[in-house]
């Protein structure tokens, strides 16, 4: 069967092709309504687990009342939980180049120290030095650039810093690999077209993850635009994985 110009944008886009920012601005923009119950629904309600494990790993106990980065920050349901969190005194920066989506996320910053930005991750309007941590949950695949990306947050955070970025990844075992294959090309962009109206956003989603970096690769980047001590740890049997590194003091 013949692709549609939207398919075929979509994969493009998904490869790093040149019409990458503009179509991922498109469609999140499109889907942005919709966004916060099908994340939740597709998911099973299992990234509200991994967005509280990747928080716990910027470690605010170091400077609780610092200032923060929420990068591609979507509909700010890092924001929130950050916020939440008991011992957090600080404020948050919420940057999204999607401004749709920092709207439809928007009853989220009520009585919050949450401050969206609609900014584009390679240009953040931000201060060299000036944030205390910095995180991504599942935006950094949709950049146009991505070392370019890691190298900026690498600017305007402090030193000593850290960087968390939570992100989808491929699960090592076949047997688990086959079975998360046909939820995320099958079961996933069909619920999710459906639900959104938006034929072509959740098939550039499997698309997206398929041609990120693997876990080791990443770790790599991070390392090569500067940080330190990077790590990561899987999730959930490897459909996840939490990514950690420092800005050297």
């Amino acid at each position: 069967m013949a692709r549609t110009t939207d398919e075929t944008t979509a994969i493009r886009a998904a490869e790093g092709g040149s019409e990458k920012s503009e179509y991922v601005k498109q469609i999140f923009s499109d889907i942005a309504p919709r966004y916060d119950l099908l994340n939740h629904l597709l998911s099973l309600n299992i990234d509200r687990i991994w967005r509280r494990k990747a928080i716990a790993k910027l470690g605010l106990s170091r400077n609780p009342a610092g200032r923060y980065l929420d990068l591609c920050a979507g509909t700010l349901d890092v924001s929130a939980a950050l916020a939440a969190e008991p011992a957090f005194r600080g404020s948050i920066v919420a940057a999204d180049f999607a401004e749709p989506m920092l709207r439809a996320g928007s009853s989220k910053t009520r009585g919050r120290p949450i401050n969206p930005v609609t900014a584009d991750a390679l240009r953040l309007p931000l201060a060299s030095n000036s944030m205390a941590g910095a995180i991504v949950a599942f935006g950094i695949r949709n950049v146009s650039g991505l070392d370019a990306a890691l190298v900026e947050v690498h600017r305007i955070l402090e030193p000593g810093a850290r960087f968390v970025i939570l992100e989808f990844s491929t699960p090592p075992s076949k047997i688990i690999n086959a079975g998360y294959q046909l939820y995320f090309n099958g079961i996933l962009p069909a619920i999710g077209g459906l639900i959104s109206g938006h034929r072509t956003a959740y098939r550039y989603l499997p698309r997206s993850v398929a041609n990120f970096p693997a876990e080791p690769e990443l770790a790599k980047k991070m390392t090569s635009a500067g940080f330190k001590d990077v790590s990561w740890k899987s999730l959930s049997l490897g459909i996840a994985a939490i990514h950690v590194g420092e800005k050297p003091a």
